[in-house]
């Protein structure tokens, strides 16, 4: 989706997104996690591997939420929200790595599900999704 296309809000969440998205590859890039630790040559991550570190950052926001922790290392924050950020950071810098447009992407699936039936209260009232 390209910007020109997008209402002003939508815009500016572009925006604050890719520039989150560069700001997350480039300081992972910065601490090392593109280069192999004992050459130093450049890596691609290997994917299934990442989105395993994306499932433990949310398995961790679970447990801070089950034992009601802040968080260990910015103890003045909420330990639900800094995994949630894990998570988004992670995410973000994947994303880059691979060249993906994810803030496109949340601007499109955003707009999407507004529309969706199976979003609305009705449905969710009728029984919707369950798991």
């Amino acid at each position: 989706m390209k910007p020109e296309n997008m209402s002003q809000r939508e815009q500016i969440a572009y925006v604050g997104l890719t520039l989150a998205q560069q700001l997350a590859h480039q300081t992972a890039t910065n601490a090392g996690w593109y280069k192999d630790p004992h050459t130093g040559e450049t890596i691609k991550r290997n994917f299934g591997e990442v989105v395993a570190l994306m499932h433990s950052e949310l398995s961790e926001a679970l447990e801070a939420d089950r034992k009601g922790l802040m968080d260990d290392k910015l103890p003045h924050r909420d330990g639900r929200e800094v995994e949630f950020a894990d998570c988004i950071i992670r995410i973000l810098d994947t994303a880059a790595a691979l060249g993906l447009d994810v803030a496109g992407a949340v601007i499109e699936k955003n707009r999407f599900n507004r529309e969706r039936a199976d979003h609305k209260l009705a449905a969710r009232a009728a029984g919707g999704k369950r798991y």
